[in-house]
């Protein structure tokens, strides 16, 4: 089994030093405060609500492959340097190439893409778009989705040795989790027996279950920004 070191940077953000290099996953380096709050969700407050814990340009420093898993702002913005090579879902590459990236690819011959459901019903799913998850060195970073088929069917085909599930369950105003929530992340845990780390706390307004939700349950880890799995 590959030996993996993940470090969550921020919210979604995260480093992988994998078999194939160091990897960044969703880089969302704006500063904190200088994005308006996500329109009808919860806690209307300026995003991100934290500070990255180290300068953009460190985040960025000795990548040799990003991993977008979709589009939305709180995933991706345009401070990541455009001669950076990135692996995306082929929904989002022409958008990435449209912006400047000149080295976007869709498939890689050692990761493998998975889906997931960004919402609770259709119309959200169908709004929000399509999302990705990836799976490399054994590690299964699941994305923007709560538990569905597509989840379950991630954890049996690839059996991975670790789950990254993104959580908090975010939601709009009289709508369901887009997100996994906490009763997600027990599913998940109930569906594996893999290493499971909970990220995507307390960093975006609309992420309203905060991370001591997340370790009162047993099996799951979650690392403060900045910490080293």
């Amino acid at each position: 089994m590959t030996t993996m070191r993940l470090r969550l940077v921020r919210h979604a953000t995260l480093w992988l030093e994998t078999s194939l290099g160091r990897i960044l996953v969703d880089p969302m380096l704006r500063a904190a405060g200088t994005s308006p709050p996500i329109e009808n969700t919860p806690n209307q407050r300026p995003n991100p609500l934290v500070e990255l814990p180290l300068p953009a340009a460190d985040v960025v420093r000795g990548v040799d492959l990003c991993i977008v898993t979709h589009l939305h702002g709180d995933h991706f913005d345009d401070l990541l340097p455009h001669d950076v090579a990135i692996l995306t879902q082929p929904e989002s590459a022409d958008e990435l190439r449209a912006r400047g990236y000149t080295r976007v690819v869709t498939s890689h011959p050692s990761i493998a893409m998975t889906r997931g459901r960004h919402g609770s019903d259709e119309p959200t799913v169908a709004a929000l778009g399509p999302v990705s998850g990836w799976v490399v060195d054994g590690t299964y970073i699941a994305g923007d989705t709560v538990w569905c088929a597509d989840v379950a069917r991630a954890l049996e085909e690839h059996t991975p040795h670790t789950v990254v599930v993104n959580a908090g369950g975010a939601h709009f105003l009289g709508g369901g989790p887009i997100v996994m929530d906490a009763a997600d992340v027990r599913r998940v845990r109930e569906a594996t027996e893999a290493r499971v780390v909970v990220v995507h706390l307390e960093a975006i307004n609309h992420c309203i279950e905060r991370r001591d939700v997340y370790r009162a349950i047993d099996g799951v880890l979650v690392p403060d920004d900045g910490e080293t799995i």
